[in-house]
C-alpha cells in the first residue's frame, strides 16, 4: 500500500481549523449533508442504529436525524474536541472504523474518505461492521474537484521556479468507486456525481477557504519549501485570466462523488443466473433467426 497522505498532518490541520472555527468555510459539507440526507429519505426503510464517520462540524449527522429515518446516532471523529457538549463522540483515526462486527444498521461518511491511504481497507471495515442489509451512504471528492487550482499552481510554479511539486491532492473517478464498492463485497453498489462551482473574489480567497475546511495540502511528497509569493501571485494572475466570470470573480469546482451499497442479505435482488431467462431476445425484439 502506497502512503500518500499524512495522517498526523490531516489530523492537526483538522483540529486546528475546528478551533478557527470560520463557519464560512463549512458550506461544502453543509451542501452535502443535505444531499446526503435527501437520498436517505427516500430510502423505504428505518435504521435503528447509525454512525456518521469524520463528518468535521456534524452538519450531516444533523441533517440525517431530521429525516425522522434513525433511532440513535453516534458519531467518530479524530478527536473528543469534535464533540458537541454533552456528546458521547467515539476517537479514532481516519482510516479506522472503530465498531464491532455487524453492530450497525447504517454509516454515512461525508468529504473524509479521499484523504484515506488504503480506502478499500476502510470500505471493508464499514461492511463488516454493518448489519446484513445495512446501507453505507458516502460523499467524496472526485476527478475535477479544484480542477482550476491545481491548473494554475503547476504552471505558475514552473514558471517562477523551474520545477513544480503537487500541490493538489489526487481524487478519485467515479468508476473507481464504484469497482470499491463491488470489492468491498457490498451489494446494490451505486456512484454518481454532484458538481458544486463556488465563486471566489481571488484565488486567495479560495485558499483561505481551503485552509479553514483543514484542506490544505496534505500529501507525504509535498515540498517542504514555503513556495515563493511570486508563484501565487502568477497563480492568481492565471486564474482570474482563465476561470473568471464578466464580473471579476473566479470559479471552483467541487466534483463530489456520492455512492451507496448494501451489507448482503438473502432478501436483496439478485442478478439472474446464465441461461435462466424465460424468453429469447430474438423473440422480445421480433429478430428473424435467418437473417
Amino acid at each position: 500500500m502506497d502512503i500518500v497522505f499524512d495522517q498526523t498532518l490531516i489530523a492537526a490541520r483538522r483540529l486546528r481549523a475546528l478551533k478557527a472555527g470560520d463557519e464560512k468555510a463549512s458550506f461544502l459539507l453543509d451542501l452535502v449533508g443535505q444531499d446526503l440526507a435527501e437520498r436517505l429519505s427516500v430510502v423505504e426503510r428505518q435504521f435503528d442504529a447509525a454512525v456518521e464517520l469524520h463528518g468535521y462540524t456534524g452538519a450531516t449527522a444533523r441533517a440525517l436525524l431530521a429525516t425522522g429515518k434513525i433511532g440513535t446516532l453516534r458519531r467518530v471523529e479524530t478527536d473528543a474536541a469534535f464533540a458537541a457538549p454533552g456528546e458521547d463522540l467515539l476517537v479514532s483515526p481516519l482510516e479506522t472504523v472503530p465498531l464491532a462486527p455487524a453492530s450497525v444498521n447504517l454509516v454515512v461518511s461525508p468529504l473524509s474518505l479521499h484523504l484515506t491511504n488504503d480506502t478499500p481497507g476502510v470500505f471493508i471495515q464499514v461492511r463488516r461492521a454493518l448489519k446484513p442489509d445495512g446501507l453505507f451512504l458516502a460523499a467524496i471528492p472526485g476527478a475535477g474537484t479544484l480542477q482550476e487550482l491545481r491548473s494554475v499552481l503547476l504552471e505558475a510554479e514552473s514558471e517562477v521556479t523551474g520545477g513544480a511539486g503537487p500541490r493538489v491532492v489526487p481524487f478519485a473517478d467515479v468508476r473507481d468507486m464504484g469497482g470499491l464498492l463491488q470489492r468491498a463485497g457490498f451489494a446494490l453498489p451505486v456512484a454518481d456525481t454532484e458538481t458544486y462551482t463556488v465563486r471566489y473574489a481571488s484565488l486567495f480567497s479560495l485558499m483561505k477557504d481551503l485552509r479553514a475546511m483543514g484542506m490544505t495540502n496534505p500529501l507525504v511528497a509535498r515540498s517542504r519549501k514555503p513556495l515563493p509569493r511570486a508563484v501565487f501571485l502568477r497563480a492568481a494572475e492565471l486564474y482570474a485570466q482563465r476561470y473568471a466570470d464578466a464580473d471579476g470573480r473566479i470559479r471552483a469546482t467541487f466534483s463530489v462523488i456520492f455512492i451507496s451499497g448494501w451489507a448482503p442479505h438473502e432478501s436483496q435482488q439478485k442478478p439472474l443466473k446464465p441461461g435462466s431467462a424465460k424468453a429469447r431476445l430474438a423473440d422480445a425484439l421480433k429478430v428473424r433467426d435467418d437473417l
